[in-house]
């Protein structure tokens, strides 16, 4: 079975938790009303199936881990709408992509993706963003796989570890892109050509993007190596007041784990709740809608029973909402 984009604009896997009361930005524009227009959050995608899995452990510049292919440095601009889209520092930013063959690191030997790599931590970094909102990782030219377009995964939280955004980068595509030209460079190790190539207006994550939100800027050559240049807008701070932290909203990891007939999942909230679960398996299959209701402030506990489940890895998913906005967060489970 081949790779798919799955779980489209849910927010998160591996402890990650979401606020996203905002979708769209736009581009710049020239007067103070396109200013404003452009001043609204990125749009927030899936992490996919394969986000790393220990963030904090690779904190680098040179994400290259000994991969070949094209030279690539990649520069994200992190901007805060709640600041009037000024530089976010101090930001955590996590990014990864494939290698020139389609692969991920951390993963593999599974029909999703038959090489496996799970002992090697290639093609992924964090660093923390400058007084100029910036981050730039040293990389190379990432390949594509079917059914998706050539891109980068992105997550953003502040400096709580609160997860603020995760989103995806689009590539530039024609005659003479840096996309066509890099597929086309044997000599650099990229074999696969364009043939059978999706491109953006057909890639299930990038196809709704008509205004090219995700789209960045790409220069330079397949001698000289390429530079990408994206800005992404998120809920930051709010001048002034504190950002919303980890103890006010917790999804702590479920206990047992692995377990064989039941589990319990902690939830800690500020405010009373609507709370939502579902579990889905590693191909971002709805396999149990586990709980929907209310609750109260405080400490809480959801109980998952294993039911009809076969023994596997899952994903658990946990959305709040409240007054502040909705969050969530998602983190990986085992049965046995």
């Amino acid at each position: 079975m081949e790779r798919k984009t799955f779980l489209r604009n849910s927010l998160g896997f591996l402890g990650m938790a979401v606020a996203a009361p905002s979708l769209l930005r736009a581009g710049n524009g020239e007067t103070e009303t396109e200013e404003m227009a452009a001043c609204t959050v990125s749009p927030s995608e899936t992490a996919g199936p394969f986000p790393t899995i220990t963030p904090a452990s690779l904190v680098r510049t040179d994400i290259t881990a000994g991969r070949t292919g094209i030279a690539f440095t990649i520069n994200i601009n992190v901007l805060n709408k709640n600041a009037s889209c000024s530089a976010l520092q101090g930001a955590l930013v996590d990014i990864w992509h494939c290698d020139k063959d389609g692969n991920y690191s951390e993963y593999g030997g599974t029909q999703m993706q038959s090489t496996n790599y799970t002992t090697v931590h290639f093609l992924r970094g964090r660093q923390t963003t400058d007084a100029n909102g910036l981050v730039s990782f040293t990389s190379i030219f990432p390949g594509w796989y079917t059914s998706r377009a050539t891109h980068i995964h992105v997550h953003i939280y502040n400096a709580a570890g609160t997860s603020l955004l995760i989103t995806q980068i689009s590539f530039p595509e024609g005659t003479n892109s840096a996309v066509v030209q890099v597929n086309a460079a044997t000599a650099y190790g990229y074999t696969k050509g364009m043939s059978g190539y999706t491109y953006n207006a057909n890639d299930n994550v990038f196809s709704d993007d008509s205004a090219n939100l995700e789209l960045s800027t790409v220069t330079g050559s397949v001698a000289d190596g390429f530079i990408l240049n994206h800005n992404i807008y998120v809920n930051g701070p709010t001048a002034g007041v504190e950002a919303y932290t980890k103890n006010k909203y917790a999804i702590q990891q479920n206990y047992p784990n692995p377990f064989i007939d039941a589990t319990t999942l902690p939830l800690n909230l500020e405010f009373d709740s609507d709370v939502k679960m579902v579990v889905f398996d590693l191909t971002g299959r709805n396999v149990l809608n586990a709980y929907n209701g209310s609750m109260k402030a405080g400490e809480n506990n959801i109980t998952l029973n294993r039911g009809g489940l076969s023994s596997g890895n899952y994903i658990y998913k946990v959305t709040v909402t409240n007054p502040n906005g909705t969050f969530e967060e998602s983190k990986k489970m085992t049965i046995r």
